[in-house]
């Protein structure tokens, strides 16, 4: 992965594909995710999800932060069917949209314990803008970011969904 400023949403998407399969890749183990809706990540990206595949197994956990899940639903169904199945290591929780702008997250990720520390961060979701980076540093300040978020959340997206 390199580390350094991206621009546009191709150099997003493949910055955060580089970020999550090197966080798979080490055996990480915790990632946290938000964005808005996740429509704009390379969920259903098949070397993806099978790294986040073998990646997945006690004790190791994906936390995601999101406004909401609908559109996510609709344009990864690849992913929604990968959560159904590995939901034992995946906790998901929204947030109410005016919280979002109080800490200046618009997108991104960390992981905790594997080799390096990861972070990205979307700066700049009309530009795409963001920075990915390998310092501790980034990757404490984007974790109390986080924080301070998802103690404001409530579950969200569940691994099933009942019918009546």
């Amino acid at each position: 992965m390199q580390e350094g400023v991206f621009e546009g949403r191709v150099g997003f998407v493949s910055a955060v594909r580089e970020a999550v399969l090197l966080a798979c890749a080490q055996g990480c183990r915790e990632m946290y995710w938000f964005d808005s809706g996740f429509v704009d990540w390379p969920l259903s990206d098949p070397a993806l999800l099978a790294g986040l595949t073998a990646w997945a197994r006690p004790p190791r956990r994906l936390h995601l932060l999101a406004l909401q899940y609908d559109d996510l639903r609709r344009r990864h169904p690849r992913f929604v069917q990968w959560r159904g199945n590995f939901g034992h290591c995946l906790d998901a929780r929204a947030i109410e949209p005016e919280l979002a702008g109080s800490v200046g997250l618009v997108a991104g990720l960390f992981t905790v314990g594997g080799e390096q520390r990861i972070s990205l961060r979307l700066f700049d979701a009309e530009q795409w803008r963001g920075a990915s980076s390998l310092q501790a540093g980034d990757a404490l300040r984007t974790k109390e970011a986080f924080d301070a978020l998802a103690q404001r959340s409530c579950e969200s997206f569940a691994a099933t969904t009942l019918g009546l």
